[in-house]
């Protein structure tokens, strides 16, 4: 066997075997086989695709090479959520403890933001004093003790991944439909949780832009999951416009609070809601979506999944007196409210632009070395369907300065559109995939 004749292989459309497959992955990560002749397999692989049962050799093959996390030791179900990205989406900060409440265990692992998408990681960091630097032993005790941990992703789990990744970033072939796949996949199924919600993205702010193909990658991430013994269900949603009103790393996990406080922002509560159904109903915890829905509303109306947050800030060695007085979390020292130049509705709000208008305040990385301001961002006052007067508020900018705040103005503006008439409401959750 030899690298040259898999990817003639490949290149011809064969199957690859799982043994082959195990060659190319253990030979590129110990450095036996060249960044040259990979690239030519991914993009032998761009074209002639992947066989379900290649994407899940593939996929094993990757959490081989490296650590995994046992999590026998955490009593009950434990489940683990995964967004593919997107801007405003401060879902897991509202899910997690509302699941906690619930009586589900959630250890997960979480990145920081790149481009215009935000991190996990970042929104926590908004919390003075909060660490997502945590042992092994510390992260089974504290899923154990309060419900919810959420630590940072360590290079030891899944290295292929990094290393495959690095090399198609460069060589245009990011976008391979089994390797995303097996990309998400690995480190959830390395992370070693019961149960796997997946929260699929799809829309102008998203990795995947056309519907159609947004559901292939849920359909394939959940075959993967079953295929590998986990339960594994994922809810399509739209990200043509950011999730919620808050983008930016502290707005967003005030508006998270402001849902677990009971109040209804725009979608973010309802997704939460469906994304957590889904989680109980394949951990058996409930007999219906009703029924399943009705507990996860009990948690947030006697204010235990609010307790839950305060609790797990606390266990991550932050100042938990933030979660009932925001007014601790990091905050802008400039608020600047962009006018709408017309009168109508808004028939478009890009996701996308957003997103970038937040990183030219300072929100969110260019490169994964750069810093960011925790405390600026967007708060959109208008958002597709609603009508606004000339010169009424859009958005309100937080930002750290006058020149940060009118570039930001400039780059929101550009992602309103307007209309006479109000335009149709698309679905906002597209279907659930099981």
């Amino acid at each position: 066997m030899n690298t040259y004749e898999l990817i003639i292989k490949k290149r011809n459309g064969g199957e690859l075997s799982e043994r082959e497959i195990a060659y190319l992955v253990d030979g590129f990560v110990r450095g036996d086989i060249p960044d040259y002749q990979m690239s030519s397999f991914l993009m032998a692989t761009y074209f002639m695709g992947m066989t379900e049962k290649e994407t899940l050799y593939l996929t094993q093959e990757m959490i081989k090479s490296g650590d995994t996390l046992d999590l026998s030791a955490i009593s009950g179900i434990k489940a683990d959520k995964h967004s593919t990205g997107g801007v405003g989406d401060k879902t897991s900060l509202i899910l997690c403890p509302m699941l906690a409440a619930a009586g589900i265990k959630v250890a997960k692992m979480s990145g920081r933001g790149l481009g215009h998408t935000g991190g996990t990681i970042d929104k926590l960091e908004s919390f003075p004093g909060l660490t997502t630097v945590i042992d092994g032993e510390r992260f089974i005790r504290q899923a154990n003790e309060v419900g919810f941990v959420i630590a940072g992703q360590t290079a030891h789990l899944v290295p292929a991944d990094k290393k495959l990744y690095a090399l198609r970033d460069v060589t245009g072939t990011v976008d391979i439909m089994p390797l995303i796949v097996s990309s998400i996949m690995s480190k959830k199924l390395a992370s070693g949780a019961d149960v796997i919600v997946l929260d699929v993205k799809t829309g102008s702010g998203a990795f995947m832009k056309k519907e159609e193909d947004s559901f292939e990658l849920a359909r394939q991430m959940v075959a993967l999951g079953k295929n590998s013994g986990r339960k594994t269900v994922a809810v399509v949603s739209d990200m043509d416009e950011p999730l919620g009103f808050a983008v930016g790393n502290a707005l967003e996990v005030k508006e998270a609070i402001t849902v677990l406080n009971g109040e209804n922002v725009g979608n973010l509560r309802e997704l939460c809601l469906t994304l957590g159904v889904c989680t109980l109903m394949e951990a058996n915890m409930a007999e219906s979506e009703t029924e399943a829905r009705k507990i996860l509303e009990k948690g947030i109306e006697d204010g235990s999944a609010l307790k839950k947050l305060a609790e797990f800030v606390k266990a991550q060695g932050g100042d938990e007196r933030a979660v009932y007085d925001t007014s601790l979390l990091p905050s802008a020292p400039l608020k600047v409210d962009l006018k709408s130049p017309v009168s109508g509705y808004v028939s478009m709000l890009q996701a996308d632009g957003v997103g970038r208008a937040c990183i030219a305040l300072g929100g969110g990385r260019e490169t994964k070395d750069s810093k960011i301001d925790l405390s600026v961002g967007v708060v959109l006052n208008k958002k597709n369907g609603d009508y606004v007067n000339l010169n009424e508020p859009l958005a309100t900018i937080h930002a750290s300065d006058a020149e940060r705040a009118e570039e930001a103005g400039k780059l929101l503006l550009e992602c309103y559109k307007f209309s006479e008439t109000a335009p149709e409401r698309a679905p906002f959750i597209k279907g659930i995939v099981r």
